[in-house]
C-alpha cells in the first residue's frame, strides 16, 4: 500500500492546504475535487479527490490550528477518525 505524507509546514490558508493535498496525493478526479472538508470526505469514499488505496499521513498540522478558530483541524481529525476506506493519520 502506498504511503502519502502531506507536510503542512508553511501552509497559511485552507486554499494552501488543499493545494498541497492535490499536489502531493495526486488524487483521482483532482479537477473536480471541491477542495473543502465535505469534498475531502467524499474523496475518501471514492468521489473526486479519491487518493486511491493508500495511507495519508498529515504532518506538522499545528499550522492548521488557527483556521476557523481551530474548527478546521478538529473537523479534519474527525474525518480521519471516521474514514473507513483510507487510513488517515494526523500529527
Amino acid at each position: 500500500m502506498r504511503a502519502v505524507t502531506i507536510d503542512c509546514d508553511g501552509v497559511s490558508s485552507e486554499a494552501d492546504f488543499w493545494e498541497r493535498y492535490v499536489v502531493v496525493a495526486e488524487p483521482e478526479g483532482a479537477g473536480y475535487f471541491g477542495q473543502n472538508l465535505d469534498a475531502f470526505w467524499d474523496g475518501l469514499n471514492g468521489g473526486p479527490g479519491w487518493p486511491g488505496e493508500c495511507e495519508l499521513h498529515f504532518v506538522n498540522t499545528h499550522t492548521l490550528s488557527t483556521f476557523r478558530g481551530g474548527r478546521f483541524l478538529a473537523a479534519l481529525k474527525e474525518i480521519a477518525r471516521d474514514s473507513q476506506f483510507v487510513r488517515v493519520l494526523i500529527d
